[in-house]
């Protein structure tokens, strides 16, 4: 029955994906379809945030795929597409942030707190460490020797 479950929702979740592009937004010429599934799938839904613009059902999704294809249409190149999307919505509808100086944060906050964390841990190993023996003092000497004649 588990089984089963499964693999209705694989099924279930493999349609919805498919249903995302309309018939009537493909394009006739292959190549440009191509293309444009290709720009598409680089693309953020800005309803859905964590999927393509290829894979969502949102109607400001479909809007995107349909600007998408008419861009090319008109002749336009990937890049162009691209950079005319960012024009107008923002870097945010890239699903991969570019590589520039205003983004570097992006880029190298994640391995500077991995390694921040690392350091602290380290300290905080160390720091727990028991001290090592210093050895004994004359009177706690005297206080051995008393228990072992005893």
């Amino acid at each position: 029955m588990k089984r089963f479950v499964a693999l209705l929702a694989l099924l279930l979740a493999m349609t919805t994906a498919a249903m995302a592009l309309n018939p009537n937004e493909i394009l006739s010429d292959p190549v440009l379809e191509a293309r444009a599934r290709d720009i598409s799938s680089g693309l953020r839904c800005l309803v859905c945030q964590n999927q393509s613009i290829e894979d969502s059902n949102a109607d400001l999704a479909r809007d995107l795929r349909i600007i998408v294809r008419e861009r090319l249409v008109a002749g336009d190149t990937d890049d162009q597409v691209r950079e005319y999307l960012v024009a107008r919505y923002g870097e945010f509808v890239l699903l991969q942030p570019v590589f520039a100086l205003h983004t570097l944060i992006l880029w190298i906050a994640a391995p500077i707190l991995l390694i921040a964390g690392i350091v602290a841990v380290f300290i905080g190993v160390r720091r727990r460490r028991p001290a090592a023996p210093t050895g004994i003092t004359a009177e706690e000497q005297a206080a051995l020797d008393r228990l072992e004649r005893e």
